[in-house]
C-alpha cells in the first residue's frame, strides 16, 4: 500500500500523508472500478471460475478441521447448480437462503450463480413477521434451508417450498426436517461436478441483480439491498487492491455472511485475490487469537464492538505474537483503536464509511486514528456533506434554492451523487427492491436542477485536511439544553470505561423539557461492577456537560442485531420507566458528583420536575 500513518500513541500527534500520495491510492480504486461494465457478461460464476484456473489447488474456505480447495468448492458448487436446474431454476429466479457461516453457504450461493438465479440472503436470527415480510420483500419462490435453522419455519405460514441442507452439527428434530419437501443436498450429490453448460447463463450481463441483503437496521422492518453482479465484482477488485491481499493471506470471516460486510468485503476480496476464508458460525472472543495462530490469519473485519470485546480478554504474554497485520470495518473508536495497538501490535487497519446499498463511500487508507477515510480532492468523488437541521428534519437550502454545503468541521449528512452513464455501474444506486424505498432515499434537485443523489441518513465531518469522521445515524442525534449530542461521539468518550462490556447510548424523553436526555445502557464484565463515581467523573472530564448521559441503565447483557450493532428501539421506547424496567437505574447528580439511584425524589431534586 506504499505510504500509511503509523497508529501513534494516545498523546502523539499523526504525522500528515500528503494530499497526493492518498490520492494515488484512491486512483487506483477508481480505476478498478471503472473496469467492470454493465453490459459485460462476466459475472460472479465467471469470477470464480477465473480464480479456480489460476488458484484451484489452494485452500479457499477453512472450517475447523476441514479444508476446501478452490477446485473441490467449484465441483460441490457445480453439484448444487445441477441439481437446482432439475428443480427447475432458472436465470432470474428469486431463491432465498437461510444457512449459517458454513461452507454449504458457499455451495448453495455460488450454485445460485452459476445459473443466474438471484439469491436472497435471509437473517439466520429473526423468525414470525420478519421473516415473512423478507420472503415478501424479496418474491423468493423457494428456500434453502440449513437444518440449524429449521426452527425459525416451525410456525410460518408460507406455501413456498422448503429445500433442506442438512446440518451435522445442529440436527433438528424430524418435525422439524418434515416441513422441507426435499434435501436439496441429496439431490447436488447425486449431481455432476462438471460445470453447467454457459448457455444456462446466457443474456446474463453485470447490472443484473445478484444477491438480495437485507440491511441491518436497528429499526423497523429492514429492506432488501439490489446488488448487481457488478456491484460485487467491483467491490472485490476495488478492496483487493486496497488492502494489498493476495493468495497466501486468510481471511477470518466470523461476520454472519447474510450480511453485506461479510458477503462483500470478505467473501468477493477473498475470492478475487484466491485467498483463504476461515469461516466460524459466530464470533468468539476466546477462541479468536487462538484461531489467529492455529490458522496462520493475515486479515480480519470487524465492527467496533468486536475490537471492544477482545480488548476484555486478560492480557497475555504472548500478545503480539501473531500473523493478523490487516483489520478492515467500521465503528473502531479511537480510544479503542490505540489500546489496540498498543496492545496486539502495529498493523494496517482500514476503518470505513458506507452501506450495503450505498453508491459511494469512504475508506481509511493512510492509517489515520479514528478517521473512517479521507477525501484530499473533492472534485474526485461524487460524495458531498450537506447541512441538515436536525429540530426540523429538513435540508437548508440557499437563496438559490439549492441545498448548502457543509463546512469544514460542520457535521453534514453524507450523500452521494447517483451517477447514470450507460456502461458505467460505479456511482449507480441500485436501490431495494421495494420501488418505494429506492425513491425514499434518493434526493433530487439538490445543487441543480435534476440531479439525483442518494441520502445515506448519516452524519459525518470533514476537517481541514479532508479526513472524514462518523458523526452519527441522523435518527440517534437528539438535542438536549440546545445542543446537539452525538450519540456515536458520547460511546467514542465513554467508551474505554474500565470494567465495561458493552455501552449503547440513546436519547430519551423528560416531561416539561424540550428534546432529549441522554441515556447510557451499560453492560459490565462479569465480575466488575459499576461504579457511579467513576463514570459521573469520566463524562465530566471528557464531555460537554450537556452532553454526558443523565440517566444510566447497568443491564445484563446487550441487544445486538446479528452484525454485532447495538440495537435502541426497545431502550428507548422504556425510557427511564422503573414500572417496566427491572434493571438498575441512576441519575447523574452533579451536585453529589456521581450517579444516583434514579428515584421519584431524586428526579425531582435534579430536573425539578
Amino acid at each position: 500500500m506504499g505510504e500509511r500513518n503509523e497508529s501513534p500513541a494516545a498523546n502523539d500527534a499523526p504525522v500528515l500523508v500528503p494530499r497526493e500520495v492518498t490520492q494515488a491510492k484512491l486512483d487506483l480504486r477508481s480505476v478498478a472500478a471503472a473496469r467492470c461494465r454493465a453490459s459485460q457478461t462476466e459475472g460472479i460464476a465467471e469470477r470464480l471460475e477465473a480464480t479456480v484456473r489460476k488458484h484451484g489447488a489452494r485452500d479457499a474456505l477453512i472450517y475447523g478441521g476441514e479444508r476446501v480447495s478452490y477446485a473441490e468448492l467449484e465441483r460441490q458448487v457445480n453439484r448444487v447448480a445441477h441439481a437446482l436446474h432439475a428443480q427447475g431454476v432458472r436465470r432470474g429466479d428469486v431463491v432465498a437462503m437461510c444457512l449459517e457461516n458454513r461452507p454449504a453457504f458457499f455451495y448453495v450461493w455460488l450454485g445460485l450463480a452459476k445459473l443466474s438465479a438471484v439469491a436472497a440472503f435471509l437473517n439466520t436470527n429473526v423468525r414470525g413477521r420478519p421473516l415473512a415480510h423478507a420472503l415478501e420483500a424479496t418474491g423468493a419462490t423457494r428456500v434453502v434451508v440449513g437444518e440449524e435453522c429449521l426452527g425459525l419455519f416451525e410456525d410460518l405460514q408460507t406455501s413456498l417450498p422448503l429445500w433442506l441442507w442438512p446440518d451435522e452439527e445442529r440436527a433438528a428434530t424430524q418435525p422439524q426436517r418434515e416441513l422441507c419437501e426435499l434435501s436439496l443436498e441429496a439431490v447436488a450429490r447425486h449431481a455432476p461436478d462438471s460445470a453447467p453448460p454457459a448457455s444456462w447463463r446466457d443474456g446474463l450481463v453485470a447490472s443484473m441483480p445478484a444477491i438480495y441483503i437485507f440491511t441491518s437496521g436497528t429499526t423497523g422492518l429492514p429492506k432488501a439491498a439490489i446488488v448487481s453482479h457488478g456491484r460485487w465484482l467491483i467491490t472485490g477488485d476495488v478492496m483487493q487492491i486496497s488492502i494489498g491481499l493476495g493468495p497466501d493471506d486468510c481471511f477470518y470471516t466470523f461476520l454472519p455472511l447474510y450480511h453485506g460486510a461479510a458477503s462483500l468485503s470478505a467473501a468477493a476480496t477473498a475470492i478475487t485475490a484466491g485467498a483463504s476464508l476461515l469461516l466460524r458460525r459466530k464470533f468468539s472472543r476466546r477462541a479468536f487469537w487462538d484461531d489467529v495462530r492455529r490458522y496462520r490469519v493475515t486479515t480480519c473485519q470487524y465492527v467496533g464492538e468486536i475490537c471492544r470485546f477482545l480488548l476484555t480478554e486478560p492480557e497475555r504474554s504472548d500478545d503480539k505474537e501473531h500473523t493478523l497485520r490487516i483489520l478492515l470495518g467500521t465503528g473502531l473508536a479511537p480510544e479503542i483503536w490505540e489500546q489496540w495497538v498498543r496492545r496486539f501490535g502495529p498493523m494496517d487497519i482500514f476503518e470505513s464509511w458506507g452501506a450495503t446499498e450505498s453508491n459511494t463511500n469512504v475508506l481509511n487508507v493512510d492509517n489515520r486514528v479514528g478517521s473512517c477515510g479521507r477525501i484530499p480532492f473533492w472534485e474526485k468523488t461524487n460524495l458531498r456533506l450537506v447541512r441538515y437541521d436536525l429540530e426540523s428534519g429538513t435540508y437548508p437550502r440557499g437563496p438559490d434554492g439549492f441545498m448548502q454545503l457543509a463546512g469544514v468541521n460542520e457535521p453534514g449528512e453524507a450523500i452521494g451523487m447517483i451517477i447514470d452513464l450507460p456502461d458505467m455501474l460505479a456511482g449507480r444506486f441500485e436501490g431495494y427492491t421495494s420501488a418505494e424505498a429506492t425513491e425514499r432515499k434518493i434526493l433530487r434537485n439538490v445543487f441543480r436542477e435534476g440531479d439525483a443523489w442518494w441520502a445515506s441518513g448519516d452524519l459525518l465531518r470533514c476537517d481541514a485536511d479532508g479526513y472524514c469522521w462518523f458523526v452519527d445515524r441522523i435518527g440517534d442525534t437528539f438535542r438536549w439544553n440546545s445542543e446537539n449530542v452525538s450519540t456515536a461521539e458520547v460511546t467514542d468518550q465513554l467508551g474505554d470505561f474500565p470494567g465495561m462490556e458493552t455501552l449503547t447510548v440513546y436519547g430519551v424523553q423528560v416531561p416539561g423539557h424540550e428534546g432529549r436526555a441522554g441515556m447510557a445502557a451499560v453492560v459490565m464484565q462479569p465480575d466488575h461492577a459499576f461504579d457511579p463515581a467513576a463514570f459521573w467523573a469520566l463524562g465530566m472530564q471528557r464531555l460537554p456537560r450537556y452532553a454526558a448521559p443523565l440517566f444510566v441503565r447497568v443491564a445484563a447483557a446487550a441487544d445486538m442485531t446479528g452484525n454485532y450493532k447495538l440495537r435502541k428501539v426497545d431502550l428507548q421506547r422504556e425510557g427511564y420507566d422503573a414500572t417496566q424496567i427491572t434493571d438498575p437505574l441512576y441519575l447523574r447528580d452533579d451536585a453529589a458528583g456521581t450517579y444516583v439511584a434514579l428515584t421519584p425524589e431524586a428526579l425531582r431534586r435534579v430536573l425539578r420536575v
